[in-house]
Formats: structure tokens, C-alpha cells, sequence
């Protein structure tokens, strides 16, 4: 059985008096361990299927199948104990968070509300959540704002692993970084992986970063999958038009993945 099963998701909106399909039909699977990457342009559907599978917005067709349950199903308490196994990185470290909370309290936040740590315990879960992404203790204090970008988006790593998930979608999480930072990030992403067989949804425009982290890829074009597959193999020799056109403006990055 896959960790997260998605089956024909559709979503669409009313512009102008025209409906538009921002997710037409999608289909794909992500095995436990696994980065699966969503690439493709801008407006292509790649963020509307993260809000999907998070429930952030609801579909007007098909399934998520998370962890064995129906995911759109779940409400109330069963919903609830359900989102600490699925968690998000979001693009911009800054606007993630409230910018006068400390590092501290935003990874309070999610021990407090899923009673996963009592308020004693808590700071030491603390300093262990950021020792596991490279950031030292006594940076706990200090306010969100006050820090580096890169330091900012290790915090809001360290916030997503603090409920133990199995999966966490990344919405263009590095894609803000430069690109020192950017393959900190990356590393950083791998050995948690790694140690934790942590699944990810890598969501990018770029192909230079989805060859250096992603297993599988599936290519989107105007909310329908163009093509997918092994993720080098996709990047190497395209098969679609819109893939052609993304590796031709990759930008080249070291193969971190081995």
C-alpha cells in the first residue's frame, strides 16, 4: 500500500465567466521514503495539488488516500491527529511565520497542539528539533526576523519533522534561497530522509534541484500530468513538449542524490 495515494483530483474555478480546470484528472503515488517532484511553468497546478492533498482547499473530483485512509473523509479529531502525520514547507521562510514570534515558539506551536510534549518537557524537544537541522540550541531566543533565510527555512524544517510525519510537501521551498543556502537545504532534506524514511512532495519549476533530490517526477502542463517517471530519466531525455522546454532553461546543480 503507498503512503499517499491520489486518484483523478480535479479542481476547478469560475473566471470571467469561464470555468478553468487548475487540476484536471491527476494521478500519482508516493511510497514510504520516497521524493516524488511535481515540476512544471507557473499555472500549471503545481501548488493547487499541495493545497489539495493538505485539504487547505477541498476537490471537486476524486481520492486521497493517506496512510491507508480516506483523507478527505476525516473530520474533527480523526482529521486533526491525521495532519500531524502530513506536514508543509512553504517557499517564502519569512512570511511562513509570524515574524515577532521567537524560534522557540514556533516550534512550541506544534508540540503544545499536538500534545506531543508537556510544557516541561518542551524546551529540550526544542533544542533537539533544531540540533537535528544543523542549528544550535541558543538560537531558540532570538526572533524569526532577526535571522538568516537559510537559518529561517531549517526552523521551518525542524517545525514540520516536531510531529514525527511520514510525509512533508515541500511548495518551492528552496526556490527563495540562494544557491549556497539552497543546497545546504537540500543535504539537509536527504539526511533526514535518510535517517527518518521520511517521505517528501517536492513541488519545483526548477529541474536542476528536482535532479539533485527527486526518485520520481511528474510533469505537469495546464493542470493534466504531461509525462512521468524516474526523475533522471525524465529530466535526461524528455518525452513532451513542456519538458523539453524546462530542461532546456535548468539551470546546471550538482547531483546530490546519489
Amino acid at each position: 500500500m503507498s503512503l499517499l495515494a491520489v486518484r483523478d483530483l480535479t479542481k476547478r474555478y469560475r473566471r470571467g465567466g469561464k470555468t478553468i480546470a487548475a487540476v484536471d484528472g491527476v494521478s500519482f503515488a508516493i511510497e514510504p521514503g520516497e521524493t516524488l517532484a511535481l515540476a512544471g511553468p507557473s499555472g500549471s497546478g503545481k501548488s493547487t495539488i499541495a493545497r489539495l492533498v493538505l485539504r487547505l482547499i477541498e476537490p471537486d473530483a476524486g481520492s486521497v488516500q493517506f496512510e491507508g485512509d480516506d483523507f478527505l473523509a476525516l473530520s474533527g479529531t480523526a482529521l486533526r491527529s491525521k495532519r500531524a502525520r502530513l506536514q508543509m514547507v512553504f517557499q517564502d521562510p519569512l512570511s511562513a511565520f509570524n515574524p515577532r514570534a521567537t524560534v522557540a515558539r514556533a516550534l512550541d506551536d506544534p508540540l503544545r497542539i499536538h500534545a506531543i510534549a508537556s510544557s516541561a518537557e518542551r524546551p529540550a524537544r526544542i533544542a533537539a528539533l533544531l540540533e537535528r537541522v544543523g542549528l544550535a540550541a541558543d538560537l531558540a531566543p532570538r526572533a524569526i526576523h532577526e535571522i538568516s533565510g537559510g537559518q529561517r527555512q531549517r526552523v521551518a524544517i525542524a517545525r514540520a519533522i516536531a510531529t514525527n510525519p511520514s510525509l512533508i510537501v515541500l511548495d518551492e521551498a528552496v526556490s527563495a534561497l540562494d544557491v549556497s543556502v539552497r543546497g545546504q537545504i537540500l543535504e539537509l532534506l536527504l539526511d533526514l530522509q535518510a535517517r527518518e524514511r521520511i517521505a517528501y512532495l517536492f513541488i519545483s519549476h526548477d529541474l536542476g534541484v528536482v535532479r539533485a533530490i527527486a526518485h520520481r517526477l511528474v510533469l505537469l502542463d495546464t493542470g493534466r500530468i504531461a509525462e512521468s517517471g524516474d526523475a533522471r530519466a525524465v529530466i535526461d531525455a524528455p518525452q513532451s513538449a513542456i519538458g523539453k522546454a524546462l530542461v532546456a532553461a535548468a539551470p546546471r546543480l550538482n547531483r546530490i542524490r546519489p
